[in-house]
């Protein structure tokens, strides 16, 4: 029988990240989340999960340089923002927008390791950019020009607001950023490596890594968990909406994930970091609903929360709209992706799953005036149960 949604089963072999669900523990290339989050930066999460060791100084320098001068969009590309901006939902224009991207990425078609290399830390740094002029022109601002002296995360909160952060935002924002770097062989990873295995572009496997994380059963559980804070309003509210949740058997969006039977190791670290972010903010309500539904959440159902649950008010109160929660998302995992794809090239073999086939047999055609239509004989894909049962950030 084969295995619904593949669950446990090994796509691929992989030396960028590994998950113990049992234990809850998430490691990027041997090293721990928690020891990455505490020492290092976005960058060098970067370099590491493509090409398995931490960087150098030097290295690090030059992949800064690198970052810095990949920012920009192709002119094409930006002159198409008006219109995404006015037409389009963000994840749609990110689709589109890397997708026009490729036709003038400077290595072409060249489909070398070292042309693949550039292309992904091209298309790293390119992420924010796009997301930030999306943004800013959907609200009749002027684009905010990259700056070159502020590192990734902390470029991407400036291009956003028009203002530099401060220390502690552009420290939590990068915290987010290895976060959600990479996790394993999820929904959009695998899209992508399919993709690459039949050897097409570099962006090409990156587009439907975003299109599946577009999907709300991948990229959008912390959205929706910042719409449900937002629902309950106060914390005062907060124990009797978990317990109505429960009673109508509704899913609580951040919490229980389809890998770890513990705690999600990711989520212990955001916490703190909302907390102190939202205290700084001056407004700590998101932060209280936050943590009051967790403990309700441990209460009535004993589930632990996923990073979403504490992500949306930490990324609500470092300015980010609801619906950039996502982008940002995909801003963030395009390291791993990227990694991904290059590791399929290095050792590659077509994707191609097999299927059983569970239709009719030895069925016998007829004129088209002598046929009917048998009632009962097409069964709908998915219950209503299935399409709305979320996962958590994968």
């Amino acid at each position: 029988m084969p295995l619904r949604g593949l669950e446990d089963v090994i796509a691929s072999e992989t030396r960028i990240s590994d998950i113990d669900g049992k234990l809850g523990k998430l490691w990027y290339a041997g090293y721990s989340i928690d020891d990455l989050c505490e020492h290092s930066s976005f960058e060098e999460v970067v370099f590491l999960v493509h090409h398995g060791r931490l960087p150098t100084q030097d290295e690090l320098d030059a992949l800064n340089e690198q970052m810095v001068e990949d920012r920009d969009a192709a002119e094409f590309v930006a002159n198409l923002m008006p219109t995404l901006a006015e037409q389009t939902s963000p994840m749609s224009m990110l689709r589109t927008s890397v997708s026009a991207a490729s036709a003038y990425d400077p290595d072409g078609w060249d489909q070398s390791p070292e042309a693949n290399h550039r292309k992904a830390i091209r298309l790293i740094a390119l992420f924010p950019t796009l997301i930030a002029h999306y943004d800013r022109q959907r609200k009749d601002l002027e684009p905010v020009p990259a700056n070159p002296k502020l590192p990734h995360a902390a470029n991407f909160l400036a291009m956003l607001s028009g203002e530099e952060p401060d220390q502690q935002a552009a420290r939590a924002f990068d915290v987010a950023f290895i976060l959600y770097a990479d996790h394993t062989m999820n929904a959009s990873t695998f899209c992508a490596r399919v993709v690459a295995s039949t050897l097409s572009d570099m962006h090409s496997a990156v587009v439907a890594a975003i299109a599946a994380l577009k999907g709300p059963l991948h990229g959008g559980a912390n959205e929706q968990a910042m719409r449900m804070l937002e629902e309950i309003e106060e914390p005062g509210r907060a124990e009797r909406y978990v317990k109505d949740m429960v009673a109508r058997k509704a899913r609580t969006m951040g919490f229980g994930h389809r890998v770890y039977k513990t705690w999600d190791p990711r989520a212990p670290i955001m916490p703190a970091l909302a907390r102190q972010q939202a205290e700084t903010a001056g407004e700590t309500s998101w932060s209280d609903i936050s943590e009051r539904i967790h403990t309700a959440m441990e209460v009535e159902k004993g589930l632990n929360p996923t990073v979403d649950s504490y992500a949306a008010s930490l990324l609500h109160d470092l300015g980010l709209d609801t619906d950039l929660f996502t982008p940002m998302f995909a801003a963030a995992r395009a390291a791993g992706w990227t990694a991904h794809i290059r590791e399929q090239y290095a050792d590659n073999r077509l994707i191609r799953p097999d299927s059983e086939y569970i239709g009719p047999r030895d069925q016998v055609w007829v004129p088209v005036e002598e046929r009917s239509v048998e009632e009962g004989s097409v069964k709908e894909a998915g219950t209503d149960a299935e399409r709305a049962e979320g996962e958590g950030t994968r």
